[in-house]
């Protein structure tokens, strides 16, 4: 090498040693002591904060959840087998938190914010923390405004409003999921964003969901996150969180977002699960002391916020799966206890055609009247009760050999309310068709209806509103209630097509 050569290196060498500038890097780093089941424990870490994200060899991320005086406990998220005991884990700084940005919209991610829908990465710039203080009291508003989920048996008696947390519960089997999938069908012009939270689902089932929201159109307005059966606890426990902290993000455009987890008891699980590998203390069914605040600090989150914080809501559906129809299980009554009401989905009404099978006596919502449209309210004011007494005379009558006029009628009455209220799959229908049939059905034009007639009348009595008498539909649409002109409109439309029925 000529002499040349070499000056032109050591000057390079010189040049790139005066531009160094020495910095320090400060870096917490600790070791695996015992690992199993995606849960490690790992000591040298002494000044982790609670649900601060930790760093495994392979870019592999956890979380802190177990504060102890000699080791913390840590859940690893994602793939857990190929770390093993002395393997080196870094504090990050940071807490547990999700990308968020407008192009979730239509995607289907993990519960890291990552797709798994195979069309490509999404870019974000902002996070949001999984876990975050509710709201106080002073920057929320009344629940007022109706969450319209087309299904005319909620619609009407047993209402939800944007902010509210309505809880579904019923057996395996009854029809859960398929009425969160047409209340998500429904927004489509409802101008709300659907956030549908999968928890230890099949990853079929989801599959299955994703399609009928594609085959309806419903996509563009919905997020999937999915926590799937085969994913690991960790997975299954954090996925509310996602979903609601992305719920959040929209909530303070100021945008009313709908959230719903399927399934809380599945949720509950995994906790369990995560806890007892923990050596948390068990109590009740084996579940951990704080399995009420897992889905009390989750839920305290759906709110409608005031205007001076952007006027946005968060409505949340928790679905709970029930086992024999047994409301007084640990986590149906805990779940119960937080939200604003339930829909109970009973088994026999189910096998016996009653679908959506909405047991009336034993559902409610607390939020009630205070979010319904006046003109549902004019038709839907005592037909709770009328139905609940319904059912209950109808079982009575089976034994009874003779009854009194009025309790005829009654059953009578209840037999084609009941028939009018069934609803089939993926039709969800808009309010105002929703009350001029039950406009119909309370004013007794269908008491000379054989009941298995009903179906096929209310199909042709609203195919001869929507098309000949239009005008009532804008109205109620316009008015939001049924006033004396608008009676009778309905009134004479009633009459006419009962002429030619």
């Amino acid at each position: 090498m000529s002499n040349k050569t070499t000056n032109k290196i050591a000057q390079d060498i010189l040049k790139r040693l005066e531009r160094y500038q020495p910095t320090i890097a400060q870096s917490r780093i600790g070791h695996i002591t015992d690992l199993a089941d995606g849960v490690a424990r790992i000591s040298g870490l002494h000044d982790i904060s609670f649900n601060e994200m930790l760093e495994f060899k392979n870019g592999r991320k956890g979380v802190a959840i177990n504060l102890e005086q000699d080791s913390i406990g840590a859940i690893i998220l994602g793939e857990y087998l190929g770390l093993s005991e002395n393997d080196e884990v870094a504090g990050t700084g940071r807490l547990l938190s999700i990308p968020v940005s407008d192009m979730l919209l239509g995607r289907v991610i993990n519960p890291l914010g990552e797709p798994i829908d195979g069309k490509g990465g999404v870019k974000s710039k902002t996070e949001y923390p999984l876990e975050k203080i509710a709201p106080g009291v002073t920057s929320r508003e009344p629940v007022t405004k109706p969450l319209q989920t087309g299904i005319k048996a909620i619609d009407s008696m047993i209402p939800i409003g944007r902010g509210q947390r309505e809880l579904i519960i019923g057996d395996r089997g009854t029809g859960k999921t398929a009425l969160v999938l047409d209340t998500i069908i429904n927004q489509k012009h409802e101008n709300v964003i659907c956030i549908y939270v999968a928890i230890g689902q099949k990853t079929s089932r989801v599959a299955q969901f994703v399609n009928e929201l594609e085959k309806n159109k419903a996509m563009g307005h919905t997020i999937i996150v999915a926590a799937n059966a085969s994913d690991p606890a960790s997975f299954q426990y954090i996925a509310p969180y996602s979903g609601c902290a992305i719920a959040e993000y929209f909530m303070d455009q100021g945008k009313d977002v709908l959230v719903v987890y399927d399934d809380l008891s599945k949720h509950a699980w995994a906790w369990r699960q995560i806890s007892l590998v923990l050596r948390r203390p068990s109590g009740r069914e084996a579940y951990p002391g704080d399995i009420f605040y897992l889905h009390s600090r989750l839920l305290e989150r759906a709110c409608r916020v005031d205007e001076k914080h952007g006027g946005g809501s968060i409505t949340a559906l928790p679905i709970i799966e029930t086992q024999a129809g047994d409301l007084s299980a640990y986590i149906p009554t805990n779940v119960i206890s937080i939200t604003d009401g339930q829909i109970y989905l009973e088994p026999d009404l189910f096998f016996s055609g009653i679908r959506p099978a909405i047991n009336v006596g034993l559902s409610v919502s607390r939020v009630g009247g205070n979010a319904q449209e006046k003109a549902m309210k004019q038709v839907a004011g005592k037909m709770r009760l009328d139905l609940a007494q319904y059912r209950d005379l109808a079982a009575f009558a089976q034994f009874a050999s003779d009854l009194d006029p009025v309790t005829r009628n009654q059953i009578e009455r209840g037999a084609r309310m009941t028939e009018l209220l069934k609803q089939p799959q993926f039709a969800p229908m808009p309010v105002q068709e929703q009350v001029v049939l039950l406009w119909a059905g309370n004013n007794g034009y269908l008491d000379e209806i054989p009941v298995e007639k009903v179906s096929e009348y209310e199909n042709k009595f609203l195919e001869y509103i929507r098309t000949v008498q239009a005008k009532i539909l804008q109205e109620i649409n316009k008015v939001k209630k049924i006033d004396e002109n608008t009676e009778k409109l309905l009134k004479k439309a009633a009459e006419d097509f009962k002429k030619r029925f």
